[in-house]
């Protein structure tokens, strides 16, 4: 295990419903911090905010907005992780997804849904932990 794991959140104000917008927006911010940052954490729904039109905005994990992060990690060396809007099985999950920059992967699909906007009307809930490592710390 290292002494020190350096980690940057980025918050912000996201384009609606827009993922081109938002793509676009995190990687100029990620594309300028310093090297040595090991993890960068980006926003929940970070490419569209937190909608509830699943059936309007879902990808599939081979879509762009997964390929955008595995090419992220990659340039950055560094782990991306965020959640995003997943189609699967005829299922729409808030799926955080923890993108190594060997192109590796684990996800995690939100379990709790936030009932006061709905969200458990809209997704399905996950059912699964992720615990992961990284530099020696979980």
């Amino acid at each position: 295990m290292t002494d020190e794991l350096y980690v940057v959140g980025i918050q912000a104000n996201l384009f609606w419903e827009n993922p081109n917008e938002n793509l676009a927006f995190f990687e100029e911010k990620i594309n300028s911090l310093p090297e040595n940052t090991d993890l960068v954490v980006l926003p929940e729904m970070f490419t569209t905010g937190f909608s509830m039109k699943p059936e309007l905005l879902a990808e599939k994990m081979e879509g762009p907005s997964v390929s955008w992060m595995k090419e992220t990690a990659k340039d950055q060396n560094a782990v991306i992780t965020g959640s995003l809007i997943i189609a699967e099985k005829g299922s729409f999950f808030n799926r955080l997804i923890w993108m190594r920059p060997d192109g590796t992967y684990s996800w995690y699909d939100k379990r709790h849904l936030f009932s006061l906007a709905g969200e458990q009307n809209h997704y399905t809930a996950g059912k699964e932990k992720l615990i992961t490592e990284l530099k020696g710390f979980r």
